[in-house]
């Protein structure tokens, strides 16, 4: 299962549920497997001098941007 590197997030279980669903109490709609916006990228480290690639969702790559690369990547276990 693919799952962010950094936020630890991966997929979910969701449903549609339309207003006709509401209406008569019956869930013909069924179950929908929803992912997170997972992208891949190679960032580079300045510290140890070379770039890294990571799977990372959009929420991980702005926690990055705040905390920095190389701090974000350290805490997840990504770099030693």
């Amino acid at each position: 299962m693919k799952s962010c590197a950094i936020t630890k997030k991966s997929s979910i279980m969701g449903g549609g549920y339309s207003n006709r669903t509401r209406a008569t109490k019956f869930n013909p709609t069924g179950k929908v497997r929803k992912y997170p916006n997972l992208q891949k990228k190679k960032v580079f480290v300045p510290e140890l001098g070379k770039s890294v690639k990571i799977e990372v969702s959009a929420k991980g790559m702005r926690t990055m941007k705040k905390n920095g690369i190389y701090k974000t990547l350290k805490k997840a276990g990504i770099v030693k």
